[in-house]
């Protein structure tokens, strides 16, 4: 990294510092790893130093440590899990529905054993609890000092099952997230010492210097910046370095730097390509994929598509903070991680472009933003997938007057399915994945399009910015996304926060009547009905039999705000504020029931009436 650079991200943590509150405080790990893989029976071992600072106000007597790689054993709680959920992910399970993990043979699990824990240079006590070590330390951290902490560690990549692992489906033999022992994140909350269940997670901001020696035939990519270019000559050779490569060499050393990240993930192969293009800001773009000709068109045609992509979400939301991203064909799906993501690649060149734009958002929401993934899966989840359809909605020449259409009924049918779950619940502990699924990512996303409906897209837009801006490298709540729409807009929307994610209140309103005046004067009185619990101020629009229309707009009165009107072009009138205590409203409109031909509740579409068919009369 050159010094500009670490300069500019030095004069970003203190700006975005003063952001939240002064109390606001966060932990930092800052990691050295030196590691050496063996490729024969794909078992590796590390040195670590961890430089930890603990910036909190409590003393710490204790540390966690996550172990990912104790998840792929026999008997695990994530082997667990798979024998015990009503609707198993297929991934875990054979064709007869048997767990793939209780099957592992010892060559085939995965592993982490710790030894040799110090803390500066003093034995400290470990205990090795499945995917967690808890360690108990020489001497407490006291406030505001850091103290450094080694450890070896082995391990053994389990077969590809979740994620992390080797030679997966489509041949790629080393895809290495959640490989090392990582500290677990101690926050105002206290410690998130969650087991490895498959799902999310939750991590301490640092820079990471690792080192990787592996088989010289190797080509791998991932998190930070390679800093031994010359000496690998990995595609670099154009940049006029010279390469000095040893022939004699069984392995070369791969060594990368990564600056303030909470993670750090690398996949490896002997077959890759890899293509680098610049993207926005300078960012090279690295794409590594297997040399099989069914992908590498796919991968080609996918390449300035991506440019185009990481340039709408730097408008849309913010610029991306680092000067690499990387596209690696690994893993078992998309997963995001650290300055790259691993996706399987494998289908065609629109089934690509489905997942690798969420997978680059998650860069905004997840390695930038980092809410607690685990505990609020939502707003990272539901935030991605709402900037990637916006994103994918830019690419073609016609676009689409709603993109989110199609995330509506999908919402419905899992509250019909009275499966659903609120949103506050953990990312473990869903009864089922649909309900996960469709509750994190596409009722995630709809807080966002639904925010839209409440306070104006031109506001929403400037909040996410502004979110963005203000919480980067730290770890919002839900709250702060709540309040920094309600400092841009001006309105009240702690209800809406509270019964969107927090219940499983739905919205429902309905048409009830529409009635002529009965003392002739030319006008028509209109109820409507809330049969849902959430409330929600109202969007209407009348189409007269001659051609033209008109708006009425009724605001919600915990709101406390009036939006600006959505359509200019047509006229609208603000009519008195409807409360939540009174189910029923009323209004009327100026002119004989005989010259409407519609009425439309919400003609938007933003809104998510579990129920729309009483949302439209209409002359016929």
């Amino acid at each position: 990294m050159n010094n500009k650079f670490l300069f500019g991200f030095i004069l970003l943590s203190i700006s975005s510092s003063f952001a939240q509150s002064k109390g606001y405080w966060q932990q930092k790990a800052d990691y050295t790893m030196d590691v050496s893989m063996d490729v024969k029976n794909y078992q590796y071992k590390g040195k670590q130093k961890l430089v930890y600072t603990n910036n909190s106000a409590d003393t710490l007597s204790r540390v966690y440590y996550h172990l990912f790689n104790n998840a792929f054993q026999p008997g695990s709680e994530m082997d667990m899990r798979a024998q015990t959920i009503a609707n198993p992910d297929a991934r875990f399970v054979t064709k007869n529905k048997e767990s793939r993990i209780a099957k592992l043979q010892p060559n085939e699990i995965g592993y982490l054993k710790i030894s040799n824990f110090r803390q500066d240079g003093v034995s400290a006590v470990t205990k090795e609890v499945s995917t967690i070590l808890e360690v108990t330390l020489a001497k407490p951290i006291l406030p505001g000092k850091s103290t450094t902490l080694t450890l070896d560690f082995d391990g053994q990549v389990p077969v590809q099952i979740r994620r992390s692992g080797r030679n997966n489906s489509v041949g790629v033999e080393l895809s290495m997230s959640q490989w090392y022992p990582k500290m677990a994140e101690f926050d105002f909350e206290g410690w998130h010492a969650d087991p490895y269940i498959a799902r999310e997670f939750h991590g301490v901001w640092g820079d990471f210097d690792v080192s990787i020696t592996i088989d010289k035939n190797y080509i791998l990519g991932g998190t930070g910046y390679l800093k031994n270019n010359n000496e690998i000559g990995f595609g670099y050779e154009d940049q006029g370095k010279k390469v000095k490569k040893d022939p004699k060499a069984k392995t070369l050393t791969w060594h990368f730097t990564a600056p303030n990240v909470h993670d750090f993930t690398w996949a490896a192969d002997k077959d890759y390509l890899h293509d680098v293009i610049k993207g926005p800001n300078n960012v090279d773009l690295h794409f590594l994929y297997k040399n099989n000709p069914k992908y590498i068109q796919n991968w080609k045609e996918l390449e300035p598509l991506m440019v185009r992509v990481m340039d709408f979400y730097n408008k849309t939301v913010g610029d991306y903070p680092y000067k690499q991203y990387s596209f690696i064909q690994g893993g078992d799906g998309g997963m995001e991680y650290a300055m790259c993501t691993l996706m399987l690649g494998t289908g065609t060149a629109q089934d690509m472009l489905d997942a690798a734009p969420h997978e680059l958002a998650h860069s905004w929401f997840q390695h930038v933003l980092a809410s607690n993934e685990s505990k609020h899966p939502w707003m990272d989840e539901g935030f991605s997938t709402y900037i990637e359809y916006l994103a994918l909605n830019e690419i073609p020449v016609k676009k689409a007057e709603n993109p989110f259409k199609s995330i509506y009924p999908t919402y419905y049918a899992l509250v019909e399915s009275g499966k659903e779950q609120p949103m506050s619940t953990h990312g473990d502990r869903y009864d089922i994945n649909k309900a996960y699924t469709v509750g994190t990512y596409y009722k995630g996303a709809l807080f966002l399009t639904q925010l839209e409906y409440l306070i104006g897209t031109e506001n929403t837009r400037k909040a996410l910015k502004r979110f963005y801006n203000e919480f980067k490298f730290k770890h919002p709540t839900p709250n702060d996304i709540k309040r920094t729409a309600e400092r841009v807009s001006g309105a009240n929307l702690d209800w809406y926060l509270t019964d969107w994610t927090q219940t499983l209140n739905t919205i429902d309103y309905g048409i009830k009547n529409i009635e002529s005046a009965t003392d002739g004067v030319q006008r028509t009185g209109v109820s409507l009905v809330r049969i849902g619990r959430i409330p929600m101020p109202m969007d209407i629009l009348v189409e007269y039999t001659d051609g033209t229309k008109e708006s009425f707009y009724i605001p919600l009165r915990m709101m406390n705000f009036e939006k600006e009107n959505p359509t200019p072009e047509i006229k609208r009138t603000v009519l008195s504020d409807w409360t939540w205590a009174n189910p029923n409203y009323f209004f009327e409109i100026p002119k004989a029931k005989s010259s409407i031909k519609k009425i439309t509740i919400d003609p938007s579409g933003l809104m998510a009436d579990v129920k729309r068919d009483n949302n439209v009369y209409e002359v016929k």
